[in-house]
């Protein structure tokens, strides 16, 4: 006998679906949040364009709310920046004047002015003092010339000397100077004879300074 085939049972004859915690095939399905529909928040009351909420200018405490046509009278609020202030660069630091280059010189020059003057009056070196006469033999009424020679080390200096004859004349102390680089100084002496007679005639050179010496020529004269 055939049974006809029949549909499926209603779904009030289906036994309710129960979890059943030895199944392992059961598991069950959460939706995501943005799965569920919420409703729109409510956006509240329009504002007023007339109302100007000025925040910036407000106190911790509260809101300041300022009532004009618009923003300007909330920008007037706010304080105006101030510029930075810039510090002018130092001057130049002026040298103090100086007061004492000019007697710096003065006393350098002073300094090489008494060195010039103690070198030009430095001792000479005498090295050498000799007296020649031209002739050995003089004639009547002859005057002899009578050549002192004196050598030195090249300083410059001033020799201070006199002559001294036999005939006992002595002339007044008299004074040369010797420049740089000069190593000889002639000194020189004219004695005149007179009348008949001979005589044996001595010229002497005294050297006085820078130091003492001395030398002598020896010569005749004979007028018989």
């Amino acid at each position: 006998m055939t049974t006809p085939e029949s549909g499926p049972p209603a779904p009030d004859s289906l036994p309710p679906a129960r979890p059943d915690a030895d199944d392992d095939a059961y598991s069950a399905t959460v939706l995501a949040s943005h799965w569920v529909q919420r409703p729109d928040p409510d956006p509240g009351p329009t504002p007023d364009p007339t109302v100007v909420i000025d925040t910036a200018a407000a106190p911790p405490d509260g809101t300041v709310l300022r009532f004009g046509p618009g923003v300007p009278a909330a920008l007037a609020r706010h304080p105006r920046p101030t510029p930075p202030t810039l510090v002018a660069a130092p001057a130049p630091r002026r040298r103090p004047p100086r007061r004492h280059a000019l007697p710096v010189l003065v006393l350098v020059a002073a300094v090489l002015f008494l060195l010039w003057r103690q070198d030009a009056a430095a001792a000479v070196g005498v090295r050498d003092v000799s007296v020649t006469a031209a002739r050995r033999t003089l004639g009547c009424d002859t005057t002899a010339d009578v050549v002192g020679v004196v050598r030195t080390d090249g300083r410059p200096g001033t020799l201070a000397y006199r002559w001294v004859r036999s005939d006992g004349t002595t002339s007044a102390v008299r004074h040369t100077a010797v420049a740089r680089g000069q190593r000889q100084v002639r000194l020189r002496l004219l004695w005149t004879f007179q009348g008949p007679g001979r005589h044996a005639a001595v010229a002497e050179l005294r050297l006085l300074s820078p130091e003492r010496r001395s030398a002598e020529v020896r010569f005749a004269y004979d007028c018989s």
